[in-house]
């Protein structure tokens, strides 16, 4: 194995600087904002890694330029990833899905491994069917014959500075060394809570696994006849979206209140065996107040003081009447308090992309620093939340806004460089 990488929806490059620091080699990179003239996380990227091949257009249109390689990676969008039948065109997947479009990559190279990062949300959506969207996918990984390990992790819970929940999806061939340690392994149990990629990572202390049947209840008539529905099938078609099996999936999957895909789990050949974990480190742990900066000067970053009964109100609790205008329709908005400033002596909150800006925001992160003064936290700051070098995002054209945007939807990089070299 050459340790080759190929980098999808690559942002800053979150991924290859943990490639870069266990080992593996990007090799080809894709990075592309639809909708926009400057394509400012792709001149990041450039400006970091003059040495890759990094393609700046639609993931759609190059899927063939990309090269045969070792492992998979990428940060993808959590969108709608129901499948539809229609008469022209078979089944197929939602137009500007990146899921499909990452399937179809994995259909056309085969590579041994894959390794995907999603927010967490990923494993109860949609609200009307929780837990269907995660099932499609798996359920494809299967048809593409992988078998898949996935985790939640929450970054503070092993030593970083800041409470991110991820979820991870380590996928495999079966003729690999993943695959065949898989076979040799005694148990689901053992898998989850030892032998895995993830636990054999991350401390893990493991709960009760139980089974989840990707094969949608039935909840027609059929259930009390002796007309069952026939188990659907796959197509040997060209797109992976193009299956019968997923069709019945979207179409069919039970209306579930609570996902029943868990913390942690496991795919192989079409069964699922999913449990909740607790965390278990004993290493150094880092707060928000080690990767404050020393000395800040720039007034720009201060709170001005006019502006503190906004940044109280958005932060504090509230509970009052609202009218939506355009109904006239009445209602009791609440929610809870927000610490106002950040408690720098434990980990921050979860960094979203509307951090930057000076307006006052009831997300963005106020820490009260040296000069006892209230400020926002610097780009530098947020950089380093995620572990990325200082001053990663600061190109000739980025402007200061979009460089905490680039980070709220960036991933945790040595928590990724842990699980790659893992993966070796």
């Amino acid at each position: 194995m050459s340790n080759s990488v190929v980098e999808l929806f690559a942002g800053v490059g979150g991924f290859h600087l943990a490639a870069k620091e266990s080992g593996w080699k990007v090799i080809w990179a894709n990075q592309w904002e639809p909708g926009v003239k400057v394509q400012h996380a792709f001149d990041c990227y450039t400006k970091n890694f003059p040495d890759t091949v990094a393609v700046n257009d639609d993931i759609a249109n190059v899927i063939r330029d990309i090269p045969k390689h070792d492992l998979l990676v990428g940060g993808f969008p959590c969108q709608d990833y129901s499948v539809a039948a229609t008469k022209a065109k078979g089944i197929q997947g939602k137009k500007g899905v990146l899921w499909w479009e990452i399937s179809r990559v994995i259909k056309l190279r085969k590579p041994p491994y894959v390794l995907l990062e999603n927010v967490d949300r990923l494993l109860k959506s949609p609200t009307a069917q929780r837990g269907r969207d995660f099932a499609i996918m798996l359920a494809t990984f299967e048809e593409l014959g992988y078998t898949v390990e996935w985790r939640v992790v929450n970054a503070a819970d092993y030593g970083y500075p800041q409470r991110r929940r991820r979820v991870f999806i380590f996928a495999w061939r079966n003729n690999t060394d993943w695959g065949k340690r898989f076979k040799g392994c005694q148990s689901r149990e053992e898998w989850l809570g030892e032998a895995g990629l993830f636990p054999t990572v991350f401390g893990t202390k493991l709960d009760k696994v139980g089974e989840v049947d990707l094969e949608p209840k039935q909840t027609t008539l059929a259930d009390f006849t002796d007309d069952a529905r026939p188990k659907a099938r796959s197509r040997k078609t060209k797109d992976p979206a193009d299956s019968e099996r997923l069709l019945d999936i979207s179409n069919n999957w039970q209306a579930y209140k609570l996902s029943p895909f868990k913390k942690t789990g496991i795919m192989a050949k079409g069964k699922v065996w999913t449990a909740n974990y607790d965390a278990v480190y004993d290493g150094e742990r880092k707060l928000l107040g080690d990767v404050l900066e020393p000395k800040v000067t720039d007034p720009w970053f201060y709170l001005d003081k006019d502006e503190l009964e906004s940044w109280k109100y958005l932060k504090g609790s509230k509970k009052e009447e609202r009218i939506v205008k355009a109904t006239g329709f009445k209602f009791t908005y609440a929610e809870g308090p927000l610490p106002f400033p950040d408690p720098i002596d434990r980990p921050s909150r979860t960094m979203i992309t509307g951090e930057g800006g000076k307006a006052p925001s009831r997300f963005k992160h106020v820490i009260k620093d040296s000069t006892r003064k209230l400020r926002r936290i610097t780009p530098v700051e947020a950089e380093r939340l995620n572990g990325f070098p200082d001053d990663w995002t600061l190109t000739d054209t980025m402007p200061l806004n979009f460089r905490y945007f680039c980070m709220g939807n960036a991933l945790v990089v040595p928590l990724v460089t842990e699980m790659m070299k893992g993966i070796q």
